[in-house]
């Protein structure tokens, strides 16, 4: 049987308990054992390089040099990552090596919650297959710092309304990659627990933990 960590915890208004609540329940109806812990030492553990998928949920705060050290270790070896919005893409502000690994950083959300369209980039590709080429969504627009390397799924487009500077910039809103033997995937959607009940910002998480899973 496959085996997942989920760790929780960091800034509260990303609702990262009620997001694990979520994880965990798609992946044990997805066949895995499933550990849920709410504390970064849990990534320290070395039984971690057994996994196969973690799923960070910690917006922001502090992960120790021999925390993030074991956590990379294991996905360069294998061990598939996966995640959300600022539980994954805003995590660990100050370790480097976490985001080198993740393929992008949160800088931005100008506007704050609005409405923004999201564009499927690689219709052909399993994680958006039968997905709409584009569709609607409300929530935090994210503007990030992202690796070239990534293989970019989505996009979304600023308007330049909240900031005149970035009008008409393309930004990746979801991406897979690989960190040594370990599969990465990554979606920018998911502000609030409430929106994994959008049926496409679902679909796209649960088949892109499915796919990043050894």
């Amino acid at each position: 049987m496959r085996e997942a960590l989920i760790v929780w915890g960091g800034w509260s208004g990303h609702e990262p308990e009620q997001c694990a609540a979520i994880y965990k329940n798609w992946l044990e109806e997805d066949g895995f054992k499933v550990y849920v812990e709410n504390t970064t030492e849990a990534f320290a553990d070395p039984a971690i390089k057994d996994l196969s998928l973690i799923i960070p949920i910690f917006t922001m705060s502090k992960i120790e040099k021999e925390e993030v050290s074991n956590l990379t270790a294991a996905v360069e070896g294998g061990v598939g990552l996966a995640g959300h919005h600022g539980g994954m893409g805003d995590a660990f502000r100050e370790a480097v090596d976490y985001q080198f690994m993740v393929g992008g950083q949160w800088v931005a959300h100008p506007g704050n919650i609005i409405d923004y369209r999201v564009d499927i980039t690689r219709s052909d590709d399993p994680v958006m297959a039968g997905l709409p080429a584009s569709f609607p969504y409300h929530s935090e627009q994210y503007y990030m710092h992202t690796d070239p390397s990534n293989e970019v799924l989505a996009t979304t487009t600023f308007t330049g309304e909240h900031a005149s500077w970035i009008d008409g910039v393309t930004m990746p809103v979801v991406w897979k990659r690989k960190h040594g033997a370990g599969r990465v995937f990554y979606s920018a959607l998911g502000h609030v627990s409430s929106e994994f009940q959008v049926p496409e910002m679902a679909t796209i998480i649960r088949r892109g933990m499915n796919w990043a899973a050894r």
